[in-house]
């Protein structure tokens, strides 16, 4: 194998046979070929694409770098999501619980945040004490005993991805179609599942701004886990606003133990309903998707979905105090309300403007190396479609110092539309679905 030719023939819109791309990746993960060659590689796969096969083959290589999770003996349908990434969305959070609760095994691995997007990790890590990195061995032990773990990319899954992402995300590589679903559908298969539901965003918020994007990137997809034996149904949700009403890491927690209590923003908790009702679709505890969204609200209803997340927050060394406001969570030491400087209608709310925003407060990164202040965000308090007066609060600054409330109030008076009327109707909170089959 000579790594520039066949950089070459990609870079020309030729297909690599199974053989050659096979070692061109091992050689890659082996150390036969250097990062300069892969980066090449990766930028010629995000202008000329990956045929089917090349696709298969990728996602095989990836997948077979690591370890595959044994099956756990609890009982019960093994059943994972996965979200594309947003700004908000803190439904993984609610999501494994719940599922748990409504009697699925859910082993899920979560990321970091990555440019505007938050990361489950990062939110979850906000709570004090818990912990995303251990052993598989004790990822296993914690779904026999609560029937979800939330844990991060470990070293034995799918490493060659490990590397690939890194490489993606510094060479401006990360938004292409067959790349990301290589990278997901590898580690979703690791999981040993019975069952998948993907949660694709659409709009100005999300990675693809685009619906026909959105949809090609679920088929895809769809298309590997059918073709591996694995139930996998994508969902095409909103993003072209941020999901709830809190953007920042404990914030985002904390509107999560509101939604498991029963509570909380609609859409956060329609959404959720939504995914955990194809979840049990997914795994056969329910015949419709209708009867599966009643048994979520019914459960989230009951209690015991929070019940079973305080229970895996203990399993995985965190500490929560439900009988506060703050739920014992990190909080910012400031505030500050941004208040309507004008009567009529709020128009848009722009999510990558707050996905964003966050990272000078220091609730986000600009280097995966760097730590976080978990404590710190935005509060919503006009959604699209209200009436507001001048005078009224669109928001909350949580900041540390006034520096960052002055910050923080810059990023509302730009990202929070206040017009005579809307121009653009939101999205629907979800769009379409797309099912193997």
């Amino acid at each position: 194998m000579i790594p520039q030719q066949l950089i070459a023939r990609k870079r020309d819109g030729h297909a690599l046979s199974r053989l050659e791309l096979e070692a061109l990746l091992k050689g890659y993960l082996q150390g036969d070929v250097g990062d300069d060659q892969m980066a090449a590689f990766l930028m010629a796969v995000y202008f000329r694409g990956l045929d089917d096969s090349e696709l298969e083959t990728l996602v095989e290589v990836m997948l077979r770098s690591g370890d595959v999770l044994d099956r756990s003996d609890a009982p019960g349908p093994r059943v994972d999501k996965h979200s594309t990434g947003g700004v908000g969305d803190k439904v993984s959070i609610v999501l494994a619980p719940l599922a748990a609760e409504m009697g699925m095994i859910v082993p899920m691995m979560s990321g970091r945040s990555l440019g505007h997007t938050g990361g489950t990790l990062d939110k979850l890590e906000s709570i004090p004490g818990f912990r995303t990195r251990m052993s598989l061995g004790r990822f296993n032990g914690i779904l026999d005993s609560v029937g979800c773990a939330m844990i991060g990319q470990t070293d034995e899954i799918a490493p060659l991805d490990r590397r690939l992402y890194a490489l993606r995300d510094v060479t401006a590589t990360v938004p292409s179609l067959p790349l990301i679903t290589a990278s997901i559908m590898s580690k979703k298969l690791a999981e040993s599942l019975d069952g998948l539901v993907l949660d694709v965003k659409v709009g100005s918020g999300a990675f693809l701004s685009r619906t026909e994007d959105a949809r090609r990137l679920a088929r895809a997809m769809v298309g590997v886990g059918r073709a591996r034996g694995l139930a996998v149904t994508a969902v095409l949700s909103a993003m072209d606003r941020p999901l709830g009403r809190s953007v920042g890491n404990a914030l985002e927690v904390r509107e999560s133990v509101a939604c498991l209590a029963g509570k909380g923003p609609d859409d956060l908790r329609d959404l959720v309903c939504e995914l955990a009702g194809e979840m049990a679709v997914s795994s056969g505890l329910v015949l419709t998707l209708a009867e599966g969204r009643r048994r979520a609200a019914d459960v989230l209803a009951g209690g015991g979905a929070l019940e079973r997340f305080r229970r895996l927050v203990r399993a995985q060394g965190g500490t929560l105090r439900l009988s506060r406001d703050d739920c014992g969570l990190p909080v910012a030491p400031m505030t500050k309300v941004v208040t309507a400087n004008r009567g009529g209608v709020v128009a848009g709310i722009d999510p990558r403007a707050f996905g964003y925003g966050v990272i000078p407060l220091g609730g986000g990164r600009t280097r995966q190396d760097q730590d976080i202040d978990p404590g710190v965000g935005f509060e919503l308090c006009a959604r699209v479609g209200d009436r507001v007066s001048r005078g009224d609060p669109l928001a909350i600054v949580h900041g540390a110092s006034p520096d960052d409330l002055f910050v923080g109030a810059r990023v509302l008076e730009d990202a929070v539309k206040v017009a005579d009327r809307l121009t653009v109707d939101p999205l629907p909170l979800v769009l379409e679905r797309v099912v193997s089959g």
